[in-house]
């Protein structure tokens, strides 16, 4: 019997991260090990080092972000470390040790400003300090250059774990008669469980010299509007929704007007099939317990 591949999955507490976690005992040909802030953290540069002094690992999947998008503004310094240094020292450490590496991306690396889905080779512009610290973070990697990486831009993630939208939606529509919610900013929803599970079956494929860069969201496409409307519809919610734009509702950071990522590539690839949003989002409300 041949022996496991040994993966380290960092932000072990985050949505995706929690949904690895779950899979993992479906996975015995791999081995894990999981860490959160307070067995790996990202804001100690120092400490880093001395974490992967003595373990080796075949792969590194890092779910570790710095997210908060609005806070980022203010925060620029800590994002840029967990986003960005972090990474860059991850990259080298994978370099240094041979081992694979997959790292999350966004779409707020682009401007939001295209007509098609963004392809990997698109160029990029964030609009905001999150977006930037992600995008430093990409040009780390691909300036270290480890063989067998991966780069996965991914837009919209939500889960049964952590906060996210869907979370959010369920709550004020039980708590309101009416919600306005944004319409004219256009991407696809993301079910983290999805994603972890791709990324899982890839590992064993990871075979290239240089970086590369992928997308992966669920397919098909949606607003933030449309996203609610089937969260109150498929939960039974009877809570009203009225379609606002984004100046209507003004945040500190600029969120992307579209989103679309082609998936493509990795579809090409890998040889993996996406699920539809919508369907992915009946599977988590009911993991949610919120299908009657």
């Amino acid at each position: 019997m041949s022996k496991p591949i040994h993966i380290l999955v960092t932000g072990e507490n985050g949505q995706l991260g929690s949904e690895i976690k779950v899979l993992s005992v479906s996975y015995p040909q791999y081995s894990f090990t999981f860490t959160d802030r307070t067995t790996l953290d990202l804001s100690n540069l120092c400490k880093i080092e001395d974490f992967f002094e003595s373990k080796q690992f075949d792969a590194i999947i890092n779910c570790a972000a710095y997210t908060a998008v609005d806070k980022a503004e203010d925060e620029k310094e800590l994002a840029d470390t967990v986003n960005h240094r972090f990474v860059s020292m991850l990259a080298k450490i994978a370099k240094r040790d041979n081992s694979k590496l997959i790292h999350i991306s966004t779409d707020y690396v682009f401007d939001g400003n295209n007509h098609r889905p963004y392809i990997e080779s698109d160029p990029t512009d964030p609009q905001g300090v999150y977006g930037m610290s992600k995008r430093n973070g990409e040009d780390a990697i691909l300036a270290a250059a480890p063989q067998n990486t991966l780069i996965i831009r991914t837009s919209w993630v939500y889960s049964s774990f952590g906060s996210n939208f869907v979370k959010t939606m369920l709550r004020l529509g039980k708590e309101r008669d009416s919600l306005g919610v944004i319409f004219d900013q256009v991407g696809t929803p993301t079910y983290a469980k999805d994603l972890a599970k791709a990324i899982l079956d890839i590992v064993p494929d990871i075979d290239n010299r240089a970086p590369e860069i992928y997308h992966y969201s669920n397919e098909g496409v949606a607003s933030w509007y449309d996203f609610a409307k089937a969260i109150f519809e498929l939960s039974h919610i009877g809570c009203t929704l009225n379609p606002i734009t984004t100046d209507q509702y003004p945040t500190p950071a600029k969120r992307p007007h579209y989103s679309l990522l082609n998936k493509t590539k990795i579809k090409n690839d890998f040889t993996i099939t996406i699920p539809y949003w919508r369907d992915s989002l009946r599977l988590c409300l009911n993991e949610l317990g919120e299908l009657s």
